[in-house]
């Protein structure tokens, strides 16, 4: 598992580029709040601060990305207030923090800026409850914020602004729907059915320590949409927690809090946060585990008991999110699926579409933006369908559909980038049987796309070699031919048939 982090595919070191400006951004930012006389728990706060403003602002353009930096404050800092106040008042607490919840995940609604506010504001909520923040701290914390995001915007927008060169494509949003039938609607209310159970069962262990059951539930609904990848992604965190805590009885116990030694680890966790959490996200977990043992240690209060209660609050916050996608407003695996694998067809088209026309001379067509669109919706493709293909899922038959069609998927993506690459050729000319496989292609995506595909019609492909255009036509032939394939597996699944179960 461990392997695949590091041979996993990482087109223009982006990940890499992602996980270094992470480090970079928040070691100035937790250094410009030491130097600026801020304590220890102010400083943790605002490095917290800066590793949420540089991981989830996913704003398309750098412009939207600062703006959002910008708002984060205006969102977080009230928030942070509240919960301070609210620090001797349980009832009242607990009651704000849910309704933080709700509100936090209804905002994904507005696209990433509503993401990153409503995940920024309920990690505020929760590092109040984490270093016990109090009104004589507020000031601190406060300022320490704003250094922070002043700080990791710097680096962020001026030392290190690689999306200039790298612009990311635009995160497809969910489908679409109304009242109970939003996404974002319905997942408010689960995670806050979650959340409830996590936080009352939470402090049935611990007094002090029952966030950990709540910011467990928060963060397993995170980018999920059915209730096969929640569970999944509860499985898994709770597996990176368990090779998290033995880490940190081995590493953060025997540092004793050492303020070098435990700086610098806790800046490796931060790279190996960063940088695997578009691969693995139980790695990611096994490193966030091992960086919030590092950070009790600095401040004073690690024991084997407190990671063994980490552990325990952990599953209990994914028992919630489990039992919260199981009875409310559950949407199961293949609805979800069946509507992000008719994007990413439809996608498929738009692709070849744009391509074919570049070839045709077409003034301002270009492939590249449905490219990397496409590339994002295979992604929610091979996320939604993660719990049909996990090793403990019993079900051969479907586990064998589901790794055919992510296959046969990844099959045309590879067609559409090297049809794309052969557009680009200024050498390359227009052939009339070009547009004759752009037809076919529409064709087999409009078959593929109704609730029950039928069969697709096929040409035999004239392996000619005379003209310039036979590279393009040779990749339209192995296209047509994937979508052809992709029938069977679509057409015996039960994707279109479950739309509301």
């Amino acid at each position: 598992m461990l392997k695949r982090v590091f041979v996993a595919p990482d087109p223009g070191r982006v990940r890499l580029r992602f996980a270094g400006r992470g480090v970079l951004g928040i070691s100035l930012a937790v250094a410009l709040c030491g130097l600026a006389g801020h304590s220890l728990v102010a400083a943790i706060t605002g490095g917290l601060a800066a590793l949420l403003a540089l991981f989830t602002v996913t704003d398309p353009t750098v412009r939207g990305q600062a703006v959002t930096t910008a708002l984060l404050p205006a969102v977080g800092l009230p928030v942070l207030a509240v919960a301070a106040v609210l620090h001797d008042q349980p009832a009242a607490r607990d009651l704000i923090f849910l309704a933080v919840v709700g509100a936090g995940v209804y905002a994904r609604r507005w696209g990433p800026r509503g993401h990153a506010l409503g995940v920024f504001a309920f990690m505020m909520f929760f590092v109040a409850q984490f270093l016990h923040a109090t009104l004589v701290q507020l000031p601190g914390f406060f300022t320490a914020v704003v250094l922070a995001l002043l700080a990791s915007s710097a680096v962020r927008f001026g030392l290190w602004c690689f999306e200039r060169c790298y612009p990311p494509a635009a995160v497809p949003a969910p489908a679409g729907g109304r009242g109970l039938g939003r996404a974002t609607t319905r997942q408010a209310i689960q995670a806050t059915a979650a959340c409830g159970f996590a936080l009352g069962a939470g402090q049935v262990l611990s007094q002090d320590r029952w966030y950990w059951a709540v910011g467990t539930a928060w963060w397993i609904f995170v980018n999920t949409a059915s209730r096969g990848e929640t569970l999944v992604r509860g499985f898994r965190r709770v597996v990176g927690t368990v090779l998290g805590i033995p880490a940190g009885l081995l590493i953060a116990v025997p540092l004793h809090g050492n303020l070098v030694g435990s700086a610098i680890l806790v800046a490796v966790c931060v790279f190996a946060i960063f940088y695997t959490a578009a691969v693995s996200y139980s790695w990611m977990i096994f490193a966030v585990t091992l960086m919030v043992s590092l950070l009790y240690g600095l401040l004073g209060v690690l024991n084997p008991g407190l990671l063994v209660l980490r552990l325990t609050e952990t599953g209990v916050g994914a028992l919630g999110a489990a039992l919260a996608v199981l009875v409310v407003l559950p949407v199961t695996t293949h609805a979800t699926t069946h509507s992000w694998i008719q994007r990413a067809l439809s996608c498929v088209h738009a692709c070849t579409a744009q391509a074919a026309a570049r070839l045709a001379g077409a003034p301002g067509a270009d492939p590249e933006p449905h490219i990397a669109e496409l590339e994002l919706l295979l992604g929610r493709v091979r996320l939604s369908l993660a719990p049909l293909v996990h090793p403990l899922n019993p079900l051969r038959a479907r586990k064998a559909r589901a790794r055919k069609v992510v296959t046969l998927l990844d099959d045309c993506a590879r067609e559409v980038r090297s049809l794309a690459s052969v557009a680009a050729d200024p050498d390359a000319s227009h052939d009339a049987r070009l547009a004759a496989a752009c037809w076919r292609v529409q064709s087999a995506v409009e078959v593929l796309t109704e609730p029950r595909p039928g069969s697709i019609p096929t040409t035999p492909f004239e392996a000619n070699r005379s003209t310039a255009a036979d590279p393009a036509l040779a990749h339209l032939h192995d296209l047509e031919r994937a979508l052809v394939e992709l029938v069977s597996p679509l057409s015996h699944a039960p994707y279109a048939a479950s739309t509301n179960a």
